[in-house]
């Protein structure tokens, strides 16, 4: 998995980071934790300016967290809650998790969206209740900015001061990230198989 992330990035330059980094955050197949190190490693290899990168990064993320944010706005919080549980199968997410990241981000607003830009897990999803509670769209993607700066540059920072042990670093990364794959599909089939519709259920 490495070597395809550092093949597909070596072959498509700065562009591949910006479609990697925008997958990941609608859907993460391969978590920016993963690409983002691996870009800074081709920055040591002088194979890519690493402001370029991280601007690629950013670009990619503030990108991916754009559908999300127009989900939310456009659906709303009550449509979008019914959807999530009537479909909450296929999902990542309930009505109730919506209902709760909305209540989140009601308390801290602004700063909630720059914070979890950089928490793993609920980088993307903060994006929703944004969209929700109709946030400026301007002071939503200064925001995102600020934060996916701060994570790409930290990220991509990581795989450039690990450019000397990269090679060790490879060869126990590549199972890790299918081990990481593996348990994302085995608790999503879980998860597909368990759920209960909140609708029918009462």
């Amino acid at each position: 998995m490495t070597r395809w992330i550092l093949d597909f990035i070596g072959t498509t330059g700065y562009f591949g980071i910006v479609v990697l980094m925008f997958v990941e955050n609608i859907f993460p197949p391969v978590p920016s934790e993963f690409i983002m190190p691996l870009a800074g490693f081709l920055v040591s290899e002088n194979k890519f300016s690493f402001l370029a990168v991280v601007f690629a990064g950013t670009l990619g993320s503030v990108l991916g967290a754009l559908p999300l944010y127009y989900l939310g706005a456009k659906i709303g919080g009550e449509k979008l809650k019914n959807f999530a549980d009537r479909q909450g199968r296929w999902f990542a997410f309930s009505g109730e998790d919506i209902a709760k990241a909305s209540e989140w981000f009601g308390k801290y607003g602004y700063l909630a969206v720059l914070i979890c830009r950089v928490v793993p897990g609920i980088r993307s999803i903060i994006s929703i209740p944004a969209g929700i509670n109709r946030m400026n769209i301007f002071s939503f993607l200064f925001f995102t900015t600020i934060g996916s700066a701060i994570w790409t540059t930290f990220l991509a920072g990581a795989g450039y001061v690990l450019k000397n042990n990269f090679n060790e670093i490879e060869t126990y990364l590549d199972p890790f990230v299918y081990i990481i794959l593996a348990v994302i599909v085995f608790l999503y089939l879980i998860r597909v198989v368990r759920y209960k519709n909140p609708q029918t259920s009462e």
